[in-house]
């Protein structure tokens, strides 16, 4: 018998995604799967809209926005009540290949070893071109890189490879190994949670895989996270974090010390930077907030 996954799809204020995301996954072909949506305090009338169209479907409605760790670990703890052997955590801006799951299920039972499990992910308006086909960490210097990160695929990530990390986008995990490892840490709020797991699952002796056989398109715009002050702060904030958390050494420290004091002095300094002072005053708090201890959702 084919392993059992709940594929978890978290939202919040996003419903037309949702349902565009939906429809999608309700075409996999993967003989055991339960759909499980968890809507983060939605207040745009997702529950309803969710429930009505897709009635078959499991929905689970959090009273606030917990964020994405928090967000996805209340659907991880109902799988692990349900008997099932995986989850595949997906995003709600996501459009799927029908085989994508049978590819990454087929990639982690060939491997007991393999803890978490990723797709190669492409954009939705460029589908030839990969945002990720899994992450490399460069310790040294304590960043974390997306593989393959816009590259136009022709197929020379033709076959499974062992990486640092999966993205958050969609990553299957052995539920066996979650048991062992503990959920997504819940101080990240959103970003950094999953590059957290992934190398906290590798110092636990796990195996990270990326499987190019398995395709999600991700409908995403770098550009617009580029200049958002919100995305701007978690990632700061949630870098340093991810930075303490792994234990890294002073080298590193130093240098990613420097690279954020020249970053924040050329955003202050260089005229041509003027229409980034919102991004820096973000960026600059994220700073002071790890460093007074503040975790977990942010006004920002």
């Amino acid at each position: 018998m084919s392993p059992k996954v709940a594929i978890i799809i978290l939202n919040w204020n996003r419903v037309r995604d949702t349902i565009e995301c939906l429809e999608s996954v309700a075409k996999v072909d993967y003989p055991l799967f339960e759909i499980v949506v968890v809507d983060n305090g939605s207040t745009d009338g997702s529950p309803e809209a969710i429930s009505q169209l897709f009635p078959d479907f499991s929905l689970i409605v959090n009273e606030e926005n917990v964020g994405y760790a928090e967000g996805n670990n209340v659907g991880i703890r109902y799988a692990l009540t349900q008997g099932f052997d995986y989850v595949c955590l997906l995003n709600n801006d996501t459009i799927v290949d029908r085989s994508f799951l049978e590819s990454m299920v087929d990639a982690a039972e060939a491997d007991p070893r393999a803890g978490i499990v990723g797709p190669t992910v492409y954009y939705f308006d460029k589908p030839n071109i990969i945002w990720s086909a899994g992450g490399t960490i460069d310790w040294s210097r304590g960043l974390p890189l997306l593989r393959a990160f816009n590259e136009e695929d022709e197929g020379q990530y033709g076959e499974v490879a062992e990486v640092d990390y999966v993205t958050g986008c969609a990553m299957l995990v052995r539920l066996a190994m979650a048991k062992d490892l503990g959920l997504l840490d819940p101080r990240f709020f959103m970003y950094f949670e999953e590059v957290d797991w992934c190398t906290r699952a590798v110092k636990s002796g796990f195996k990270i895989l990326h499987v190019p056989a398995a395709k999600v398109w991700h409908n995403i715009s770098v550009e617009a996270q580029l200049v958002s002050p919100r995305i701007a702060y978690y990632m700061t904030r949630n870098h340093l974090l991810f930075l303490k958390a792994s234990g890294v050494g002073i080298r590193t420290w130093a240098r990613v010390v420097a690279r954020y004091v020249r970053t924040l002095a050329s955003y202050t300094l260089r005229p041509k930077h003027r229409a980034q002072r919102a991004k820096r005053d973000a960026m600059a708090k994220g700073v002071l907030d790890f460093w007074h201890g503040r975790r977990g959702k942010a006004e920002i």
